[in-house]
């Protein structure tokens, strides 16, 4: 069985090129994200707003970088895991060492579901939480499977661009709403540009926070993809991260996360959305279709 571990196999559309290719398909979609920030910053307050929303995306950016891990562990409180947990602790360390990166430290999260997610704004303060719902759901090789997904996260740095991407998102968000409201009742008081200064306004409340939605949602999915691909190529085994994803979204429909702004805003972070999608919320999702993952994770040729 180690050898065949530890035997190179082949993973189509999975090169060093199209790595490279995703990493700069990443770097073009944050870019286009802060740049509609920095827009909607122009549109309200002209250069001076300009300048405010860069000022903005800085900020939101440095409290990514520096406390998002903190966060989103109290946000589930999330525990240390203890000596009872000494295989996963063993599990992740040998996955680590193999991946070349810092053993990130184990959390646990106590909920039926089955889930887990990486944190951490780089591989030496890297954190993977788990759920006890996944400790009892999964076999070892199909935890292993999605530890190792977890892992690429860190390795890739998935956490902090997602992060990034989540905040500045979150930032364009707000300001549409407010926008909506100032479209209303009489505009802010930047750019005085009577009859297109209601308009604009209106297109900066409906059409803008669309449009972050979207590169948001094309940055996570586009980052799900390749940690599927490296997780499966760093265990050898991508059936078993196949049929990891179909127990865990089975568990998804069963033990739903409640949704409300707080949590909504770190389905990213997960292995799978933690939140039922329903309706046409399903087009929203921070995560591609299980289907789609397991078929690409099934197309894997050792």
């Amino acid at each position: 069985m180690q050898a065949r571990l530890e035997k190179p196999f082949y993973i189509p559309n999975f090169s060093k090129f199209t790595m490279l290719k995703n990493q700069l398909k990443t770097v073009a979609l944050l870019g286009l994200l802060s740049g509609l920030l920095l827009g909607v910053g122009y549109l309200i307050g002209g250069y001076q707003g300009l300048t405010i929303g860069l000022i903005i995306a800085l900020a939101f950016n440095f409290i990514s970088y520096w406390f998002s891990d903190k966060i989103v562990l109290a946000l589930y409180r999330a525990k240390p895991a203890g000596k009872e947990y000494d295989y996963l602790h063993t599990m992740v360390k040998e996955l680590a060492t193999k991946a070349n990166i810092p053993k990130p430290k184990v959390y646990i999260i106590n909920t039926p579901q089955a889930n887990a997610f990486a944190t951490g704004r780089n591989p030496k303060k890297a954190v993977v939480a788990c759920t006890t719902g996944i400790l009892q759901l999964l076999t070892k090789d199909e935890l292993k499977a999605v530890l190792a997904h977890e892992l690429s996260h860190v390795k890739n740095r998935d956490i902090l661009v997602s992060s990034i991407a989540a905040g500045i998102a979150a930032v364009i968000s707000y300001v549409a709403f407010m926008a909506r409201w100032a479209a209303i009742f009489g505009g802010f008081g930047g750019r005085d540009r009577e009859g297109s200064n209601i308009f604009e306004l209106l297109v900066l409340g409906i059409i803008t926070p669309l449009m972050a939605t979207l590169i948001q949602l094309a940055i996570s999915r586009s980052r799900e993809y390749l940690a599927d691909a490296s997780g499966a190529k760093l265990t050898g085994q991508p059936l078993h991260l196949a049929s990891a994803l179909e127990k865990i979204a089975g568990s998804i429909q069963h033990y739903p996360f409640a949704a409300h702004a707080s949590t909504t805003s770190t389905a990213h972070l997960f292995i799978s959305n933690p939140f039922r999608n329903a309706g046409l919320m399903h087009f929203f999702s921070t995560h591609p279709p299980t289907e789609e993952r397991v078929k690409r994770l099934k197309e894997m040729k050792l």
